[in-house]
């Protein structure tokens, strides 16, 4: 399998044991792993690093990480990147106070290295696909507005004043492909003797059903 590119992780805790076990751990699992000791920091280098996501403690001297959050989700440069709290404070109180500031989870200390990995990568993954989508969905584009068709012909004009068959422009303006057949009016009309032939082939069943269409 081909080598993927690691993906960055952010860590931001005062407490020089709790990012060393972190570090080493998600070093372990395969990360590229940066170390903040305050908020300042943690905005800096999230910033010009841009990392994919934030493991983000809350009990700071300074700035602490509910506003170092609130800030993040602020700013252009880093609202879409994920940020995760670790905190001892375990009330309902300051986790709810923890995602109105921008969090997308929340892990309670003394925490679980497996624990942690796990909602690490449920929030990579739902990183990578609001991605997918958000690329996915720059690709679409829309036929809107109105359009003038020839009521004879059926070619469209377009913003500039040219008048083009009808599936140049949809293919232009849409992710639409097109197959080429011939509706039983025009099949009757351009083809009498091919259509009744083919016609008669058709079961009873069918052709009621098609007399019945077109009111017959």
């Amino acid at each position: 399998m081909p080598q993927t590119e690691k993906e960055t992780i952010l860590l931001v805790d005062d407490d020089p044991v709790n990012l060393q076990v972190l570090l080493e751990y998600l070093d372990e699992e395969g990360f590229r792993v940066l170390i903040a000791e305050d908020g300042e920091d943690a905005i800096e280098q999230a910033e010009f690093a841009q990392p994919n996501i934030i493991l983000l403690d809350v009990m700071m001297p300074g700035m602490n990480g509910f506003e170092t959050c609130e800030y993040l989700r602020k700013h252009s440069q880093t609202r879409e990147i994920p940020v995760i709290l670790i905190t001892a404070l375990s009330d309902t109180r300051n986790k709810i106070k923890g995602f109105h500031s921008g969090a997308v989870d929340y892990i309670v200390k003394p925490f679980q290295q497996e624990e942690v990995l796990a909602r690490i990568q449920t929030h990579l993954t739902l990183q990578r696909q609001k991605t997918e989508l958000r690329a996915a969905l720059e690709k679409v584009k829309l036929l809107s507005g109105l359009l003038p068709i020839c009521s004879n012909c059926k070619m469209i004009r377009d913003d500039k004043g040219y008048w083009q068959q009808i599936e140049s422009y949809i293919r232009k303006h849409s992710e639409a492909e097109f197959s080429h057949a011939l509706c039983p009016e025009c099949a009757q009309r351009l083809y009498p003797d091919l259509y009744a032939r083919v016609k008669e082939k058709l079961s009873p069943h069918l052709v009621m059903k098609e007399e019945d269409e077109h009111g017959n």
